[in-house]
């Protein structure tokens, strides 16, 4: 059984803008194109990249002084007179971090020698260390479902009375290991990724860091419900059937106390990959038919791994307070071979209850988050 949990601040950084304010604004405008070409990674090619282009934070402490954290530092300062609040409100040992990473440091490492440069730990140890907190912190590095699974290990944290507040975040900064390894398996887009395009041939990457307080209090945003399956079909395969996928959503639902009617919006994982399009189509359609709205983000955003969901969360919460949806942008030649999603290619103002977001990775596992309005 899990108990309902809120969202009562949040704030992101992306490709898009450097905060949630700038990002959502810019996400309404279709005909942008916020990918910078990059051709210093992969010898002889270029590929467009979401990249971030703002003057971050320094960090003294050498041990914690990579991108992701100085992502991570920019968020925390805007973010700092509602950290103080909550400090007050709970006290330092009460208040846990859960951070969702998937290369935290590796470039840095390669040039540093620096070990606690490549930990997959060293981002939550920096945010408890930065804001001197002494109750649990944790990274969950489960590839691109990470972002959803940071809000369920901080519901079960909060539903057995270890913390009081979670500080949410997920982050990732460009690096040559994921450009690389997603060239090898010959899905890399050099052009602007088109999900559930008959056209689609593969992701572009992003960088971006979200971090939310989450509570077991009543806020404005709900975290209703939460699904997480695995696949344990193949290691960089999505099942092309999608069953553990609709598991997962239909988890969620379960724990909602959702039909899924219910759901007014569905935020989609939409890689652009051929495979990962199949399997979620099938999700999608197997689940909710071909009726409720739906767009991926990626192609704005890029796929910004360890931290898609978290950015995607905060583009849903957005959703949710302006009643609005973000487009899905692509070239507009839907594959006849999937079933039909309702994909939104203008923005839609209108009343958003309940939304979905879906998050899907490598080695099969699968998370989806409802978040609602009361």
């Amino acid at each position: 059984m899990q108990n309902t949990i809120s969202i009562t601040k949040y704030e992101a950084i992306c490709n898009l803008g450097n905060s949630i304010d700038e990002i959502f604004n810019n996400a309404l405008k279709s005909d942008n194109d916020f990918f910078t070409p990059v051709d210093s990674i992969v010898k002889g090619e270029t590929f467009p990249l979401g990249k971030i282009n703002c003057v971050l934070p320094e960090i003294t402490e050498e041990d914690y002084n990579i991108r992701c954290n100085r992502l991570l530092l920019y968020l925390l300062d805007k973010l700092d007179k509602d950290i103080s609040v909550l400090k007050e409100k709970y006290g330092n040992n009460r208040i846990g971090v859960v951070v969702a990473n998937t290369n935290s440091g590796v470039d840095e490492y390669e040039k540093s020698g620096n070990k606690k440069h490549f930990e997959i730990g060293n981002p939550a140890e920096f945010i408890k260390k930065h804001l001197g907190l002494n109750s649990f912190y944790a990274s969950v590095s489960t590839a691109c479902s990470s972002g959803i699974k940071t809000f369920s290990t901080a519901q079960k944290l909060i539903n057995t009375g270890i913390c009081d507040a979670i500080i949410v975040a997920g982050v990732d900064a460009l690096s040559k290991l994921p450009v690389f390894g997603f060239h090898s398996l010959e899905v890399l887009s050099k052009t602007r990724t088109n999900p559930f395009s008959k056209n689609r041939n593969g992701i572009n990457i992003g960088e971006a860091a979200a971090i939310f307080i989450v509570e077991g209090s009543c806020g404005e945003i709900i975290l209703k419900g939460i699904g997480e399956t695995s696949d344990a079909y193949h290691a960089a395969t999505p099942d092309p059937k999608g069953y553990e996928a609709a598991h997962a959503i239909n988890i969620a639902l379960k724990n909602s106390k959702l039909v899924p009617d219910a759901i007014d919006y569905i935020n989609l994982h939409g890689t652009g990959t051929v495979s990962n399009d199949l399997m979620e189509a099938n999700a999608i359609y197997n689940t909710f038919g071909c009726c409720i709205e739906a767009s991926s983000t990626k192609p704005l955003t890029g796929h910004c791994l360890g931290a898609a969901a978290a950015i995607e969360t905060a583009l849903c919460c957005h959703m949710l307070k302006h009643q609005t949806i973000i487009p899905h942008i692509y070239d507009g030649e839907y594959d006849p071979s999937l079933p039909v999603i309702n994909l939104v290619t203008a923005p839609i103002h209108k009343k958003l209850t309940n939304v979905l977001c879906t998050s899907f990775g490598f080695g099969g596992t699968n998370a989806a988050l409802i978040l609602g309005r009361e």
